[in-house]
This record gives C-alpha cells, sequence and structure tokens, in this order.
C-alpha cells in the first residue's frame, strides 16, 4: 500500500473543499491480481501484476467530482484535489478547515488460512489442469473445456473530511469450469463457479473437480434434454439455484440511486407491502468469506446487515455516503467501486432471501404439474417495470409432486413485483451463488442465495 501521511491527507482534503462543498474523501488502492486460464488442453493466459492509484472526491449541492491518478507525488495529488474543488465554485472561505485524521479499526474480521501469494504458482497451474482432465474424462461428448483460476489482494485505504481513516485487506480467489458438449447436431454448455473473499483453503470445500464435474455432467446431460414446454405453471425454484432471480428482480430496484431517480418499481415505498409476508430480503456484507463481504465499504464506512423487506414489507434501500445525503438518512455501507478509477455507487454485497419453514422436499410434493429450477442462467430485467427475463441452465419437469425429465432452453418470464407478492411457500435450506455485478461499466465481487420457493403460477418460456 502506498502510505501517505496522515497530514498530506488532510491538507489535501482541505485543498478538495477550497471553494465549498458538503463532503470530501480520499480513496487509495494498491491490488495485486493474478488470472489463470486454460483452452484447448493449454495454458493460454497467465498474467499477474501491480495496480495503484489514488481518487479524490468532492460532494456538493447533491452531486459529485471526481479525479484519479496512478502518479502518488506530492504534485500530482495536489493536482487532482485543485481539480475538483474547481467544479464546485462556490467561493466558500475555507481558512476554519483543519481535519484532525483518525484511524478507524474495523468491528469484525475475517480468517484467510492460506494466503495466495503464499501458495507455488506450479500448484496453482496443477489445480487447473487437474480439473480440465476431470471435465474431459467425464464423456467423450465433451469437446472444449475452459477453466479460470483468479485471485486479487486488494488493499484499500479511505481517508473522509469528517475527520477519519478506514482501511482494509480483502482476499479475493476465484475458479470456474466452463464445459462445452456435442453430439454432432447439439451443442451444450455446462458452467461452475466457486469464490469469495477467502485464500486459496477455497479449494479444500470447493475442488476444483467437482466443479469440473457438474460444469461436464451439466453439459452432457441437455445434450439428451428435449425442450422445455412453455405456458403458465407453477414453479419451484431450487435453493441450489442461488438467489440470481432476488438479486435482479428485486435488488437492483432497492439500489438507492436508482429509487431516487425515479429509475426503479420500487420508488416511494418505504413502509409499504411489496412481497408476501414470508419474505425477508436482507444485504450483508459481513457475512464470513462471501464474495461480497469486506470490512469497509469504499466509502470508508463500516460493513453492515441491512434488512430491505421484512415479511414482505420495504424497510429501506442501499445506501452510498451521496444518496444517504439526498435522503437524509445514514449510509448502509453500500458504497462501492470496481478500482479506483470510479466513483462509488450503491451497489449490493451478499443479498438473500432468508430461510423459511417449509420442508424442501413437500414444496416440490405440493405440485401436481409444473417446473423446477436447479440452475439459473443470465436474464434482464427493467427496473423501472419490475419485468424480467432469466435462462434456465438446468431445469426439470415435476410431474405428480416427483421432479422428473430434464428439459432445455427454458426461460422464466414475469414481473419482480408480481412474483415476490405471490410466492406462498418458503423453504428452511438456503444456498449461495457467486458472480460479478455489472451496473454503470462497473463490476463488483458479489453473492446472492434464496430458500427453495413455491411461485403458483409463472410464465415459462419454452415449446408450446
Amino acid at each position: 500500500m502506498n502510505r501517505i501521511p496522515d497530514e498530506l491527507l488532510s491538507r489535501l482534503l482541505k485543498k478538495a473543499l477550497s471553494k465549498g462543498g458538503d463532503y470530501a474523501d480520499i480513496f487509495i488502492e494498491n491490488t495485486k491480481p493474478l488470472t489463470i486460464q486454460l483452452e484447448d488442453d493449454k495454458i493460454e493466459k497467465l498474467t499477474s501484476g501491480l495496480d495503484s492509484g489514488i481518487g479524490i472526491r468532492v460532494i456538493f449541492n447533491g452531486k459529485s467530482a471526481y479525479a484519479y491518478s496512478n502518479d502518488f507525488s506530492e504534485e500530482s495529488l495536489e493536482g487532482i484535489a485543485e481539480a475538483v474543488s474547481s467544479a464546485v465554485r462556490e467561493n466558500a472561505e475555507s481558512t476554519d478547515l483543519i481535519f484532525d485524521m483518525t484511524r478507524v479499526k474495523p468491528q469484525l474480521d475475517f480468517i484467510i488460512q492460506q494466503y495466495p501469494g503464499d501458495i507455488d504458482i506450479k500448484k496453482k497451474i496443477d489445480l487447473v489442469e487437474r480439473a480440465n482432465r476431470t471435465a474431459k474424462g467425464i464423456s467423450s461428448s465433451i469437446k472444449q473445456v475452459s477453466v479460470i483460476y483468479r485471485d486479487a489482494v486488494q488493499k484499500i485505504c479511505v481517508a473522509t473530511s469528517n475527520g477519519t481513516i478506514a482501511e482494509d485487506e480483502r482476499i479475493y480467489t476465484l475458479g470456474i469450469v466452463h464445459a462445452v458438449a456435442a453430439d454432432g447436431k447439439t451443442l451444450q454448455t455446462g458452467y461452475e463457479p466457486a469464490g469469495g473473499l477467502a485464500g486459496f483453503e477455497l479449494f479444500d470445500e470447493n475442488l476444483f473437480e467437482e466443479l469440473a464435474v457438474k460444469a461436464a455432467k451439466r453439459a452432457v446431460s441437455m445434450l439428451g434434454a428435449r425442450k422445455a414446454p412453455g405456458g403458465r405453471m407453477p414453479v419451484v425454484v431450487s435453493a441450489e439455484a442461488g438467489g440470481t432471480m432476488i438479486h435482479e428482480a428485486i435488488g437492483h430496484g432497492l439500489e438507492a440511486d436508482l429509487a431516487q431517480q425515479g429509475l426503479s418499481v420500487y420508488t416511494g415505498k418505504i413502509d409499504q407491502q411489496i412481497a408476501s409476508p414470508l419474505i425477508t430480503i436482507v444485504d450483508d456484507s459481513t457475512l464470513p468469506n462471501k464474495r461480497g463481504s469486506f470490512r469497509f465499504d469504499d466509502e470508508g464506512v463500516f460493513s453492515q446487515k441491512s434488512i430491505l423487506v421484512e415479511k414482505g414489507v420495504l424497510k429501506g434501500y442501499m445506501h452510498s455516503r451521496l444518496t444517504a445525503m439526498k435522503d437524509g438518512v445514514e449510509s448502509t455501507g453500500n458504497g462501492r467501486r470496481q478500482s479506483y478509477k470510479y466513483r462509488p455507487i450503491p451497489r449490493m454485497t451478499n443479498t438473500f432471501i432468508e430461510r423459511g419453514s417449509d420442508d424442501p422436499d413437500e414444496i416440490v410434493r405440493s405440485v401436481e404439474k409444473g417446473f423446477f429450477v436447479k440452475k439459473m442462467g443470465g436474464g434482464q430485467v427493467n427496473t423501472v417495470t419490475g419485468e424480467f427475463v432469466f435462462e434456465v441452465s438446468e431445469g426439470y419437469i415435476i410431474e405428480k409432486g416427483t421432479v422428473g425429465d430434464i428439459v432445455r432452453g427454458a426461460t422464466l418470464i414475469g414481473d419482480g413485483p408480481a412474483i415476490l407478492q405471490s410466492i406462498d411457500m418458503v423453504g428452511s435450506d438456503q444456498g449461495f451463488a457467486i458472480g460479478t455485478c455489472g451496473k454503470d461499466a462497473q463490476g463488483a465481487p458479489v453473492s446472492d442465495a434464496m430458500p427453495t420457493v413455491r411461485i403458483p403460477e409463472m410464465v415459462v418460456g419454452g415449446e408450446v
């Protein structure tokens, strides 16, 4: 981490606010990433490096000005502080601006057992190559396998005009296997990731070979699958599918910037019933070693657990410092950014529906004829209307309360608020999925989860 003296941080904040403004902060980042990518049975990419930079922001009149650099010379830092101050143009007196900086201690810690940097690169390459061989060995139908290993150590420091300095170290480890199966007429894919705020020990519990087996078997099984039937029917979404539907159907709509701009179907609905009384939705960045966890967000705010929806009632939005200032509330610790090159915006962390009381097997048995979702794919959501379309990576027909034949080509089509209102069974299980969430051209590591749920009627896209 590029250490900047507290006295210089204070002076830069003072300069940033020299022409007025309500708040200023400084974001310093040092990231060491490693990526190993295997394609066609050989290592195609092995990249590592170091990326360091600093950004300075001023908030004024509900707007923000931001500038960044990877030059840590005092002259450069003074220059970007001057640049953001020039955007304010309030001509305020600044003689009384004095910041006594205090370093804030985190309220929790995360245990990292094996720092990625301590693991020999040959061991990481061997892990990738074994995963490739495992996937290829599942079936002669597997024609192509892609395996990716990534780790990164990100150190950040955030200094604010409130007089605080917060530091965090984030260790990310990720493994992905993508398999392609073909039988001459049909081509199908299988995809399986594992990752978190964790070290190399991640693969003690999520063996790369297990990811390879799951991805390859999914691709092969889909070759023999018939096309999914379409129409309105009961749908059971399993916990194993992860919380992708919740992340998209409601999560983005509860990010405060979209709600404030009227770009969310949930705008202005605090304390209103927006979901079934069985549904409680939480965003929690304090969960141990989950992909969306941290000690401080990218604005130096403590990580925390936020109840967004409680028994179907909307309780609040996910806030950054800027959106919190607009609404006259406290930040929820959801100010996140891809790197020092971006200004922070409200983003999800680990977002999930809390467990219910229904037996997951009983949920399936309660459906005479319907559709079972075991694995979700990608999707699109209109946050203004709540309408969504999701791909199903692995789905099955439910016949007489039993999960039956696998089918392919299914989509889920619906309206987020209506679907959430209609859920009438919530399982006692819960399953997490991981991803990198995109918004405003920025990516952020996240996880999401939900229990097994029953939706009494939903449109399933497929053959009619």
